[in-house]
């Protein structure tokens, strides 16, 4: 089986560490997981993360456009829709999402 390790057994990998870090935070990784599919407004965000304040939806989203895993996009035309889809760096996270997904399923339950 493969380990995950860092250079220095003593100390976890700082990279490691930060990753988790920012996918791991509250709502993130579903936000993330609900772009799997494509672009979303925000709505369509609220609905596929159901009990998330639009509030920290808002704040979540400029965490992971700033972290450059999200893109937000305006459309000139009227009403100037926006929408959210996952960054070529964002769609990078898939296997890594769907392998969670397939773990989840079978180890935990929700």
């Amino acid at each position: 089986m493969n380990e995950v390790r860092s250079a220095d057994p003593d100390h976890v990998c700082p990279h490691y560490h930060g990753a988790v870090e920012l996918i791991g935070r509250r709502w993130s990784g579903a936000i993330l997981y609900a772009l799997t599919d494509g672009p979303l407004r925000f709505a369509e965000l609220t609905q596929s993360v159901p009990g998330m304040s639009d509030r920290l939806l808002s704040a979540r989203l400029k965490e992971l456009e700033e972290a450059g895993l999200v893109e937000r996009t305006v459309r000139d035309d009227p009403p100037g829709r926006v929408t959210y889809a996952l960054s070529r760096k964002g769609e990078s996270l898939e296997p890594v999402m769907g392998g969670l997904r397939d773990w989840a399923r079978r180890w935990h339950r929700a």
